[in-house]
């Protein structure tokens, strides 16, 4: 069995943003923000429901899948691979803009629904927080009360999720596992074994994809990997050009090494 990377544009909103598959999302959506019981969300409107793509048309860095609870709490789902300049800024901004659309021109401010911001994120945001969720709202600083709560920003950091397939127990680790290794399964591991996760499965599963999506996934997978090449051919770039001026200024080998992270035989060969 084969299966297509939840982390690529389409394959993302087919599993998360199927409007025949709410269950997987709304049980994404309880595991994200600990909802259980009577406080769970059970019904959700899809405000971008999934459509089979136009292969012309490629955008492989950002994906989101927008939609709406049954208390008309607003949630923004956002897959992003890799870092660009302004990510913390444009990610607000859309959390805010998800926000101010609620209204029409003339429409009172009392309607306005709670936002809440989901980034799941294929690279390290907050380098010093080692858990892969956090949880980010305002609060008073003397109080440390919860007074403005209208929008709420959640972070997923997949590169901090290191657990094992076996070593799941919550539903937020098994996304978190889903989302960060589908795409080098053959097989559904046994903790994910289960309902709503086979549902997410069959949805990125090669079988039930036609020729057409199949290589658009090839070629959203293909696009991903080349700007990743790109931007670490670009930060080595930038790594020797800092190594060639420490070398100019007669500083040791050792500390440039600990300083770029270059090997010795990368920065011996630099003019």
């Amino acid at each position: 069995m084969q299966f297509a990377d939840p982390r690529t544009d389409f394959v993302f909103v087919r599993v998360f943003g199927n409007e025949n598959a709410k269950e997987v999302l709304i049980s994404f959506l309880n595991a994200v923000l600990d909802l259980e019981g009577t406080r769970a969300i059970d019904t959700v409107v899809i405000l971008n429901p999934y459509q089979a793509p136009k292969i012309a048309a490629l955008r492989y860095s950002i994906v989101d899948v927008k939609c709406r609870d049954h208390r008309g709490v607003e949630f923004v789902v956002e897959m992003q691979v890799q870092y660009t300049e302004g990510f913390e800024k444009r990610a607000q901004y859309n959390a805010c803009k998800a926000y101010v659309d609620q209204l029409s021109t003339g429409e009172d401010y009392p309607r306005l629904n709670q936002v809440i911001a989901i980034s799941i994120l294929d690279f390290t945001l907050f380098k010093d927080f080692e858990h892969c969720l956090s949880r980010h709202e305002i609060r008073e600083t003397r109080t440390n009360n919860h007074y403005l709560s209208e929008i709420i920003h959640y972070f997923i950091e997949l590169p901090k999720f290191k657990l094992a397939a076996e070593q799941l127990n919550t539903a937020i680790e098994k996304w978190c596992y889903f989302i960060k290794h589908t795409g080098r399964l053959d097989i559904i591991p046994a903790t994910l074994d289960a309902e709503p996760f086979r549902k997410a499965f069959a949805l990125a599963s090669r079988a039930n994809m036609t020729k057409e999506e199949w290589e658009y996934f090839d070629a959203a997978s293909m696009k991903i990997q080349d700007q990743r090449g790109m931007v670490t051919a670009a930060r080595k770039e930038t790594k020797q050009e800092i190594a060639r001026a420490m070398l100019q200024k007669g500083l040791d080998q050792t500390l440039i090494s600990e300083v770029t992270g270059l090997s010795r035989q990368e920065i011996d060969v630099l003019d």
